[in-house]
């Protein structure tokens, strides 16, 4: 039996074909259509078609995709406006004639990294992405813990607190999903660029920011401590929460070393006396995570 798993992006949709063990076979990369949903249904199918073909076989599906999929199946999502309020597995299925398996993609990524990944030999696993956004997902025992309304795991979501917008006189930013003073406006890759423009009137992106880093540059050390301490407050919140084992951190942001050395230290800021972070890791499949965590989906 070989699986497919499918990551969509807002401008790529990356396939990758799987055998058992869940070792890729071969993988490839097409447009993300996202104005028109009836292109983007029938991109989706031609790349399950062509799978099946390279494998003289049906395979099992599996797709990850940014955003909100509710417990009815509908999705919400920014990065693909066309999918928002559609049934994307649901109209695959009867395409393609197999059951789809769909979850949002930073859940994916959790999956993965709980099974033969960073987490593994760990009871409960949270995966987080921190990137052009910031979102995750617990597993308990290799497990999805799945919840009714979709949006378990979304800590980029938790409010700024007012403690730390006071201590760096932060202004409260109205978030993309709608909401205001969510925590990823600060953490995600584009949060990094406002807290430099903000605490030091460097216009810096996250990737130059990083390499300000590593040459021990005293203004973007000011913004790290910003940085890891409404982190590290956001991951004590979940620590009080759901008591993670290992939080294993993925997306473009936590390819910055010191994140994951520095972290426990401000996570055990904002919990009670006592009490130790869990450990944080980075993923060990990396970029490749979100896709194996997909097709995973149709048999785990």
């Amino acid at each position: 039996m070989k699986m497919i798993g499918i990551d969509i992006g807002g401008t790529k949709i990356e396939t990758a074909i799987f055998k058992r063990g869940f070792s890729q076979i071969e993988s490839w990369r097409v447009t993300t259509p996202t104005k028109d949903y009836g292109e983007f249904i029938q991109a989706i199918e031609e790349q399950v078609i062509k799978a099946d073909k390279l494998t003289d076989q049906k395979c099992v599906v599996g797709i990850g995709m940014p955003g909100l999929i509710n417990n009815k199946g509908q999705v919400l999502s920014a990065n693909v406006p066309c999918a928002t309020g559609k049934y994307i597995a649901e109209d695959l299925e009867a395409r393609l004639q197999r059951p789809v398996k769909l979850k949002n993609d930073t859940r994916c990524f959790a999956l993965s990294e709980a099974n033969n990944g960073a987490g593994h030999g760990y009871q409960r696993v949270f995966g987080a992405i921190i990137g052009t956004g910031a979102a995750g997902g617990l597993c308990i025992d290799g497990q999805l813990d799945d919840s009714k309304l979709g949006t378990a795991g979304e800590y980029g979501h938790l409010p700024l607190s007012a403690h730390l917008q006071q201590k760096y006189d932060l202004p409260i930013l109205t978030c993309g999903c709608g909401l205001i003073g969510c925590v990823e406006s600060y953490i995600s890759g584009p949060g990094i660029e406002f807290l430099n423009l903000h605490l030091t009137g460097e216009k810096l992106t996250a990737t130059k920011w990083a390499e300000q880093l590593s040459l021990e540059d005293v203004n973007a050390e000011r913004v790290l401590e910003c940085y890891l301490d409404i982190l590290g407050e956001s991951f004590a919140s979940l620590c009080k929460l759901i008591e993670p084992d290992v939080i294993v951190l993925g997306g473009g942001v936590s390819k910055i070393a010191l994140l994951a050395t520095l972290l426990p230290q401000y996570i055990e800021r904002y919990l009670f006396d006592g009490f130790h972070a869990p450990k944080v890791v980075c993923a060990k499949f990396g970029d490749s995570s979100g896709v194996r965590g997909a097709a995973m989906l149709g048999v785990l």
